[in-house]
């Protein structure tokens, strides 16, 4: 009976946690659309990247609204998002229902509702899904790095990437593609182990940027990301040694 209750205590407990990651969620969905160039096509909001949305009608149908201009439509679209909210059976449930953008800032708002492990787990799957993390401009890169020393290594990588991360040298040769856009964050967590992704990077978008080369004691590599063939590395960007501009013609191999 005790151990009973123990269970019981416990799911309690979690349908709590969730319940306060789902009340976050809905302060998320009520925030304002944020126009962009190409609106009503693309605009920017926690839960659609599009005011043009399909909205669940009384008699079964579908139906498209553009949540831009029609206040009903917002309304009920909302409405509708918030039962998706309310029967998620977890906290991953609700996460994937948001935009790549604002998971970064879901996680800093629901972090002390998330046990560690789960905590470490979204970081990783928004890190690898979402463009220019470094740059989110709700957080400093102090609180970045934060974010991954206070995570488990094993539950962010898989365990190809752990080995990978055990196998390297102790002194670790890293690469970093910049442009315009990203020139005053050099010094930023994302580099790689390997140069020629750090040139794709430099040359994206159509602009001729610089690609830069440091060294890093593997103890300051706080995780390992082969997704998407990018060969990531997160590394504490104060232990950058020899950090200097490198010459395409000069690309080596990787460190693999």
């Amino acid at each position: 009976m005790l151990w009973l209750n123990k269970s019981k205590k416990k799911k309690m407990w979690h349908c709590g946690k969730v319940r306060k990651c789902e009340n976050t969620a809905k302060v998320f969905l009520h925030m304002n659309i944020e126009k962009t160039k190409f609106s009503p096509l693309v605009i920017k909001h926690p839960f659609t990247d599009s005011a043009m949305v399909c909205l669940s009608q009384t008699d079964g149908e579908i139906a498209f609204a553009n949540i831009m201009e029609d206040t009903k439509a917002f309304t009920l679209w909302k409405e509708q998002v918030e039962k998706q909210i309310d029967t998620a059976e977890d906290v991953f449930g609700v996460y994937h229902l948001m935009t790549k953008s604002y998971l970064l800032a879901f996680l800093k708002y629901t972090e002390s509702y998330l046990s560690r492990e789960d905590f470490s787990k979204m970081l990783a799957d928004i890190w690898i899904r979402t463009e220019a993390p470094n740059l989110d401009p709700n957080f400093k890169q102090k609180e970045l790095l934060d974010l991954f020393r206070k995570s488990k290594q094993e539950e962010m990588m898989t365990e190809d990437e752990i080995e990978t991360l055990r196998s390297l040298p102790e002194t670790v040769s890293v690469y970093r593609g910049v442009t315009s856009y990203n020139a005053g964050k050099v010094k930023a967590l994302s580099w790689t182990l390997d140069q020629k992704v750090a040139q794709w990077f430099a040359n994206r978008f159509g602009e001729n940027g610089t690609v830069y080369e440091a060294e890093i004691s593997k103890e300051h590599i706080l995780a390992l990301f082969k997704g998407r063939n990018e060969w990531e590395v997160i590394v504490e960007p104060d232990h950058l040694l020899q950090l200097s501009e490198t010459l395409e013609e000069n690309m080596e191999e990787p460190q693999l």
